[in-house]
C-alpha cells in the first residue's frame, strides 16, 4: 500500500473477474488462495455488511476474510490460506461442507441417552437409517504409572448420594495446543467455540457420547482432591469468570486449601487448563441429579454438564469415560497416562422387566412379531431372554428411564413407527362413553364461566408462591416449604390463591394496565395432608370499575364489586342465594371494608378491600379489592342425580313493590333489616333489597336511615289493598323487633 506500511493492495481473481481489495492480513501473498467477500456480502463473524470504500486513498471493493470474520474461530492475525487445490470461484461454505444439512433435535426430559450423538445414531440405526458405527467405549487405554493425585470422598450418611462414584486419571508432559481441524469443525457445527485440545476433548465427549468430563491443571492443585459438601463462607470463581457463594447443600471438589469446582456443573477458574498446562488431572464422576439441579438453580448457572447430570447418566460411563478421554488426550497432546483409580461404589443399575409380546398389540394397536420385537430391543441395546410367558428384558445402563413393561412397548412402537399403527374407524354401534366429569368438576367449569361473564380474565398461576408473600395471607406452615423449589421466589405451596393474583395484577399495572380484573379457580393448601387442600375461586379487581364512557360516570372498584363477584360464584356453584354477611374477614383484608359470606358457622367466602400494608409489602399499588370463594364448602343442590329441576316458577299474577325506610342505630347491619323483612313470609316476599342509606340532617345523631324495597309476588290470587297493608304492617313490626329501630316518617 502506498500510504500504509501494514496494508497491502491485492488483485483478487474470482474466476469471473478481477477485483482490487485493500487487505491487512500479514500473510497475504501473490498466488495464494483465500476467501473473498464482495461488496454487499454479510460477514457472519462481525455482523457487518460490506460496502465499497477507500482506505488511505486506495479503493477497496470487498474483503479477504480471516477465520474470525467468517465466524469459524477467533483467529484474525491473517487471512484464511486455502490449499492450492481449492477451486477458484467455488462457494466457501460448500467447499468447507458448511452447507451440509443440519438436524435440530428436541430431547424430552426422560431421554437423557439422546443428549449424545451416539444415542441419536443408535435410535436411527435401529429404525433402519444407516448402520451404527463400532462402539468407541470398549477399547481401554493402558496406564504407565500411579497417579500422584488421589480421589477422596468426605460424604457420609444421606450426603453419600451426592457423588456415589468418581474415577480419576493423571496425565504428565502433555502439550495443550489446538485440537485437530476435524474436531474443531465438529464443535463449530453445534455452536461451540474451539478453545484448546484438552477443553475441546471434554466438550467433544460430552456431546458425542453424553459423558461430561472435567480436566484440571494438576500443577495448580494442592494434594489430593476431595468430593464433599461446601462449608460456610466458601466461594468459587468459576470458569465463566463469576464468583459464587456456596452453601452446605452443594457438592464441591476441593483440595486441602480451596474449592476448585462445583460437582456436575462447572470447574473453577484458578485450576483451569491453559496453553501452559503440562500436567493434567481428569475427573469422571457421577453426581446426584436432584442436588445438581438444585445447586444450578440456586446459583443460576446453566452448563452443558448440569443439563446432563440432572437428567441422569449412564452409570458405567464413569469407567469407560476415563478410557475414551485418555485415548484422545494421548493422541492430541502426547505425554503419558496414569492407571485408572476410583473412589466410592458404582451404583447397581441392572434390572429385569417381563415383556409379554401380545401386549404390544393390546396397548399399541399394531401387531408386531416377537422376532421383530426382539430385533428392535437388541438394536437399542437391550438384552432379552426367552421364557414361557414372554421375554425377560434387561435395559442397558444408559436407559435409566425404562422401568416397566409399558416403557419397553413404547420403545418398540417408536422404532417400528407410529405411522404404521392402522387407522380403525369407529363403528356406528360402538357405545359412546358416559359423562366423565364429576359434579365438582362441572361446578368448577360453571364458576369459571360465570366469573368470565362478569368481565374477569382467567389467570393460571403456579400452586407455589413466595414464602414472604405467603406469610401475609395466613401462611407459615413449615410443612408447606418445598424441598426442591423451581426458583427462590416459589419456595412454598400457596396458602391462598390471592398472592399470585395480586402479584400478577401488580406486574400488569407496572406495564400500564392498571384497570384489571383477574380470577383463578385452583387449589390452596393449609397443610401437607389431602384434607388440607381446598379448591378456591379467587379474584382481584384494581383501578376503575369500567372503561370511560360519555354516558356513564367513572368510579373506582370497591368492596361491593368483590362481594357481587363472590355471590355470583356461589350462585354458579349451585349455592343458596340467602347467605349471612359478617364483618370478620381475615387480616389480609381492610378491617372496615371487608366481610364474609356464611351459612351459619360455615364460611363460604371472604371479600373486601385488601389491606394497604399487604399491598405495600408486595410492592403493589392499591387500592385493590378481592374475593375468595371456598367451593368445597358450598352445599350441593338437593335433588336426585340426573333429575332436571324447574328453576323458574312463573306466576300469572301481578307483582307488587313497596318501599320502607327505617331509622336504626348506625352500627345496625343492613343484613339484619333485610333478613327480618324477608322472614315475614318467604312464599309471598320474592325479594328484599337495600336501595338507600342516609345519615345527616333530619336524622338523629348516632342514627341512620336505611331504605329497603320489597317485592311481593302472589302465586294463588291477586292481592287486595287489605292484603298489601297487612303484609306491610308485619314487615314493619318484624324490622322494629329485630333492630330496635322505627319506621321513618
Amino acid at each position: 500500500h502506498p500510504n500504509a506500511d501494514r496494508l497491502r493492495v491485492c488483485v483478487v481473481d474470482t474466476g469471473s473477474e478481477k477485483i482490487q481489495v485493500v487487505c491487512g492480513g500479514s500473510n497475504a501473498r501473490t498466488g495464494m488462495k483465500g476467501v473473498f467477500a464482495p461488496v454487499g456480502a454479510h460477514l457472519p463473524g462481525t455482523g457487518l455488511d460490506l460496502q465499497k470504500g477507500v482506505i488511505r486513498g486506495v479503493e477497496s471493493n470487498g474483503m479477504l476474510c480471516s477465520e474470525r470474520e467468517m465466524g469459524i474461530s477467533d483467529e484474525h492475525e491473517g487471512i484464511i490460506d486455502l490449499p492450492a487445490e481449492a477451486p477458484v470461484g467455488e462457494s466457501f461454505a460448500k467447499y468447507m461442507g458448511f452447507d451440509d444439512p443440519v438436524i435440530d433435535v428436541a430431547i424430552t426430559p426422560n431421554r437423557a441417552d439422546a443428549l449424545g450423538v451416539r444415542g441419536i445414531a443408535r435410535d436411527l440405526a435401529a429404525a433402519g437409517f444407516g448402520t451404527l458405527k463400532p462402539d468407541p467405549r470398549t477399547a481401554p487405554a493402558k496406564g504407565q504409572f500411579t497417579s500422584p493425585i488421589k480421589w477422596l470422598r468426605a460424604l457420609s450418611g444421606d450426603a453419600g448420594s451426592a457423588c456415589p462414584f468418581v474415577v480419576g486419571r493423571y496425565f504428565r508432559n502433555v502439550t495443550n495446543g489446538p485440537s485437530p481441524r476435524w474436531l474443531q469443525d465438529r464443535l463449530r457445527a453445534i455452536g461451540l467455540r474451539p478453545i484448546s485440545a484438552l477443553v475441546d476433548i471434554t466438550n467433544y465427549v460430552t456431546f458425542d457420547l453424553d459423558r461430561p468430563l472435567h480436566v484440571w491443571d494438576a500443577d495448580k492443585v494442592s494434594g489430593d482432591l476431595t468430593m464433599r459438601l461446601a462449608r460456610p463462607g466458601e466461594s468459587l470463581r468459576a470458569l465463566n469468570g463469576k464468583d459464587y457463594a456456596l452453601d452446605g447443600e452443594m457438592t464441591v471438589i476441593a483440595d486441602r486449601n480451596e474449592v476448585h469446582g462445583l460437582g456436575g456443573i462447572m470447574g473453577g477458574e484458578r485450576s483451569g487448563c491453559t496453553e501452559a498446562t503440562r500436567n493434567v488431572f481428569l475427573e469422571v464422576a457421577l453426581f446426584d441429579p436432584v442436588r445438581t439441579a438444585r445447586t444450578g438453580r440456586t446459583l443460576q448457572i446453566e452448563s452443558d454438564a448440569r443439563y446432563r447430570f440432572e437428567r441422569g447418566l449412564d452409570p458405567t460411563s464413569a469407567l469407560w469415560g476415563a478410557d475414551v478421554a485418555a485415548r484422545l488426550v494421548l493422541e492430541f497432546c502426547g505425554g503419558e497416562a496414569s492407571e485408572v483409580f476410583s473412589a466410592g461404589e458404582l451404583p447397581n443399575w441392572k434390572r429385569t422387566i417381563l415383556l409379554q409380546p401380545d401386549r404390544v398389540g393390546k396397548l399399541g394397536g399394531v401387531e408386531i412379531s416377537p422376532a421383530e420385537q426382539k430385533r428392535i430391543l437388541a438394536a437399542l441395546g437391550y438384552e432379552t431372554t426367552d421364557r414361557a410367558d414372554g421375554l425377560t428384558v434387561s435395559p442397558p445402563p444408559w436407559r435409566g428411564d425404562v422401568a416397566v413393561e409399558a416403557d419397553l412397548i413404547e420403545d418398540i412402537l417408536r422404532v417400528h413407527g407410529y405411522d404404521s399403527i392402522p387407522v380403525v374407524p369407529m363403528s356406528l354401534d360402538t357405545p359412546l362413553p358416559q359423562l366423565s366429569l364429576t359434579p365438582s368438576q362441572r361446578r368448577v367449569r360453571a364458576v369459571k364461566r360465570g366469573l368470565a361473564v362478569r368481565g374477569l380474565m382467567e389467570a393460571v398461576t403456579f400452586s407455589f408462591t413466595d414464602s414472604r408473600h405467603a406469610a401475609l395471607f395466613g401462611g407459615g406452615n413449615p410443612a408447606l416449604a418445598l424441598a426442591n423449589p423451581i426458583s427462590s421466589d416459589l419456595d412454598v405451596m400457596r396458602p391462598s390463591v390471592l398472592p399470585n393474583l395480586v402479584a400478577a395484577a401488580g406486574r400488569n399495572a407496572d406495564r400500564g394496565h392498571g384497570d384489571l380484573a383477574l380470577f383463578e379457580v385452583g387449589p390452596q393448601y393449609a397443610d401437607d395432608t389431602p384434607s388440607g387442600q381446598a379448591t378456591v375461586a379467587a379474584g382481584v379487581r384494581a383501578g376503575k370499575a369500567a372503561r370511560r364512557h360519555w354516558a356513564v360516570p367513572q368510579r373506582d372498584v370497591d368492596p361491593f364489586d368483590a362481594k357481587a363477584d363472590a355471590l355470583a360464584a356461589i350462585a354458579e356453584a349451585g349455592g343458596p342465594a340467602d347467605v349471612q354477611v359478617t364483618s370478620d374477614a381475615p387480616g389480609w383484608y381492610h378491617p372496615g371494608q371487608s366481610g364474609g359470606l356464611r351459612l351459619g358457622a360455615n364460611v363460604l367466602a371472604w371479600f373486601g378491600t385488601l389491606h394497604p400494608k399487604v399491598l405495600q409489602h408486595m410492592d403493589v399499588k392499591g387500592p385493590m379489592v378481592a374475593f375468595e370463594v371456598f367451593l368445597d364448602r358450598v352445599p350441593q343442590p338437593r335433588g336426585k342425580a340426573g333429575k332436571i329441576r324447574a328453576l323458574l316458577k312463573a306466576s300469572p299474577f301481578q307483582p307488587v313493590e313497596r318501599d320502607f325506610a327505617f331509622i336504626v342505630d348506625r352500627d345496625v347491619e343492613a343484613q339484619a333489616v333485610v333478613r327480618a323483612a324477608k322472614g315475614v313470609d318467604k312464599t309471598l316476599i320474592a325479594e328484599v333489597a337495600v336501595f338507600d342509606v342516609y345519615a345527616g340532617k333530619g336524622v338523629p345523631e348516632g342514627k341512620k336511615s336505611l331504605a329497603i324495597g320489597v317485592r311481593l309476588q302472589p302465586v294463588e290470587r291477586t292481592l287486595t289493598d287489605e292484603d298489601i297493608d297487612a303484609i306491610g304492617r308485619k314487615i314493619v313490626a318484624a324490622v322494629v323487633k329485630a333492630t330496635g329501630g322505627s319506621l321513618r316518617a
